[in-house]
């Protein structure tokens, strides 16, 4: 029987000889088969171009953008059909679109390079030409695996860069393509020492160096991501590229004067730049400045106006309310079949949000629905493997394990985990507590996690972790311990006690307790169906899998009160648990709670948590601004017809 993989190949042949007829009426064979079949639907416009057939050929290529619509060779192929139609600026478009979705495209530079010289823009031309000569210059393997990791094709590029790393060990574009390659597998360790290393060889090379930032950033090293990028800005201050860089390692510090001053230099000299208009956009909003933030959005979209980004930040204001025009200018995006992925889950996101307001709980629902099946289908998350995490936790964290290493660890009291689920009103007690003078907020430091990742290993598919606990010295406890109050340190503003409120701690408290028995720990608890509804309705920007699915969340949701069950029972009174609905009952009550446990006064600014000036970086940051009040109380109950999955994979506890 003759496979896909066979049948492509014949269309190719039949391209490649000139037999265009032929391999047309083949590759529709396959569209007839898969009407979304990428790599047909490619090869059926290219030979029906060649054959002077316009107009199927482009029938084609926006069946081909609706099904893969960063597919940078479509792109290429629709430049080419713009100039086959005489449209220049169409096919300048096409081709600019190419290279963002593939820069290995070296015939798009090309032809960028010639439609800007012959329009007169010589500036624009010459970097067209320097890119394609780039590409030009590059090994054959290195364009490969760019052209591999543009469309997706991972283990193919990492197989391809290291093969030609181990002839070429310096080659410093190969270090950068596999650090590329192990950041989107999630691997920022090795990314990070493989960046470090390029920058060494080749200390001049601007990509380089803003691929390192770009790491460091990941990792949350801000320190060190500050660092460099004021390295990078001190070769040419009045360079936007690098002020815009600064302003977001200044901002990550903290310093929104300085952070924000930068960007107004940026948006002197690119007034309509919608990635600098949104980045100043979040800024605002983290710094409290509302108004001044919704402009910046709003500008960002009238420069462009698919830019969900920008639609979705105003969603993600949660007080926020979509006017019909800006609905109906959304819908027209999300009907275009060439939009961009991001784009379009944020502006799913938005018009669910919108709909939201609006009373329409099925369009709504359809549109969250939508939005969280794109992220899903781009994420390896697997509900089984997570259960079985957490169940290794339960199997390894004993009271053997806790006896054995009883006295070790570092004897810092300076930490407040608060952990738990996302949106389960762990922001609000952050905030309520970092309005006490003793208590500095944070943010949801990455340090646990990083650790307990470095504890499984280098084996793929050969975790240590958890079970390596049992093996630890009290030298290797106690060093945990101390390294984690000093890379905390950066965050704190001189309080004898901080608050890390990364949620996903709640996997790693059997850890924790091991590297500082004398830190404090709150499990921040909400509703399940109104936690794992929110949950599902957020779109976070990394880390939180879990979110993108009914069954996901609920399965989430049922794992974690399983695993704190199992911490009350082996470290019985080490974690407070909060209920988000206390709270709303009795603010004053709980916060005497929390500090009780915590062996902390009484302060009465704790109550007026919403008048604490501090920057708020989290989904929560509008409403913690505000009194307590109950608008998340119940809000998935107008949404309940369409929530069966979530309320089967929770079980008893929906």
């Amino acid at each position: 029987m003759t496979t896909r993989e066979d049948q492509l190949k014949q269309v190719q042949a039949a391209l490649q000889s000139g037999q265009f007829e032929a391999g047309l009426e083949l590759a529709k064979v396959l569209i007839g088969a898969d009407p979304l079949d990428g790599e047909a639907l490619y090869m059926a416009a290219v030979a029906a171009r060649y054959l002077g057939r316009l107009d199927e050929a482009s029938r084609h290529l926006s069946s081909l953008h609706s099904a893969m619509p960063e597919y940078g060779r479509a792109w290429q192929e629709e430049g080419h059909l713009a100039l086959a139609k005489g449209d220049n600026q169409a096919a300048l478009s096409a081709f600019a679109k190419a290279t963002r979705f593939n820069p290995a495209l070296e015939a798009s530079w090309r032809e960028q390079a010639r439609l800007h010289a012959a329009a007169g823009r010589p500036a624009e031309a010459q970097g067209a030409a320097a890119q394609q000569q780039r590409i030009a210059g590059l090994p054959r393997e290195l364009v490969a695996v760019t052209n591999h990791l543009a469309e997706g094709r991972l283990a193919r590029a990492e197989e391809i860069c290291r093969h030609y790393l181990r002839q070429n060990l310096r080659n410093v574009e190969g270090m950068r393509l596999l650090a590329k390659i192990g950041i989107e597998f999630g691997i920022l360790d090795d990314a990070e020492i493989l960046l470090e290393s390029a920058v060494e060889f080749s200390p001049d090379d601007v990509q380089l160096r803003l691929d390192y930032i770009d790491a460091l950033r990941r990792r949350q090293k801000f320190a060190e991501a500050l660092e460099q990028a004021e390295l990078l800005y001190h070769r040419d201050p009045a360079n936007p590229l690098f002020q815009s860089r600064l302003a977001i390692e200044r901002i990550q510090m903290g310093d929104y004067t300085r952070g924000l001053e930068l960007f107004e230099k940026v948006l002197e000299k690119l007034p309509h730049d919608p990635a600098s208009l949104t980045s100043r956009g979040h800024a605002l909003k983290t710094k409290g400045d509302r108004a001044e933030a919704e402009a910046s959005y709003r500008a960002a979209i009238a420069s462009k106006p698919d830019h969900g980004d920008a639609y979705y930040a105003l969603a993600n204001l949660k007080t926020y309310r979509f006017d019909a025009g800006e609905i109906a200018a959304m819908r027209a995006q999300v009907a275009r079949n060439d939009l961009a992925f991001m784009d379009r889950v944020h502006l799913s996101f938005a018009l669910a949000k919108a709909m939201e307001d609006e009373g329409d709980y099925e369009a709504s629902f359809r549109h969250y629905d939508e939005g969280n099946a794109l992220k899903r289908a781009q994420t390896r998350y697997s509900t089984d493997a997570m259960t079985r995490e957490l169940t290794l936790q339960k199997e390894v964290c004993t009271p053997e394990l806790f006896e054995k290493h009883k006295g070790n660890g570092h004897s810092a009291p300076d930490p407040i985990f608060i952990l738990g689920l996302p949106r389960a009103g762990s922001t609000l007690l952050e905030q309520i507590l970092a309005s006490h003078s003793q208590i500095d907020g944070t943010l949801e430091l990455p340090n646990i996690l990083a650790l307990a990742h470095r504890l499984r290993g280098r084996k793929a598919g050969q975790s240590r972790y958890p079970q390596i606990l049992h093996d630890l010295t009290a030298e290797q406890l106690e060093k945990f311990g101390a390294d984690f109050i000093e890379n905390t340190r950066i965050h704190r503003q001189g309080a004898p006690f901080f608050i890390d409120k990364m949620p996903n701690n709640f996997r790693h408290i059997g850890l924790i307790h091991l590297i500082l028995p004398n830190a404090k720990i709150i499990d921040a608890r909400r509703a399940p169906m109104d936690c794992c509804f929110s949950g599902f309705k957020q779109l976070f920007a990394e880390g939180q899998e879990f979110t993108y699915g009914l069954t996901e969340i609920g399965r989430y949701y049922s794992d974690y009160v399983g695993l704190m069950d199992h911490w009350d029972e082996v470290l019985p009174g080490k974690v407070l648990r909060v209920q988000h609905e206390d709270v709303l009952d009795d603010l004053e009550g709980q916060t005497r709670r929390m500090l009780d446990f915590l062996g902390l006064p009484f302060e009465q600014q704790c109550l007026s948590f919403h008048m604490t000036p501090r920057a708020v970086r989290t989904a929560s940051s509008e409403q913690v601004r505000q009194p307590i009040n109950r608008k998340g109380q119940g809000a998935w109950k107008p949404f309940e017809p369409w929530l069966g999955d979530l309320k089967a994979a929770l079980g008893d506890l929906a």
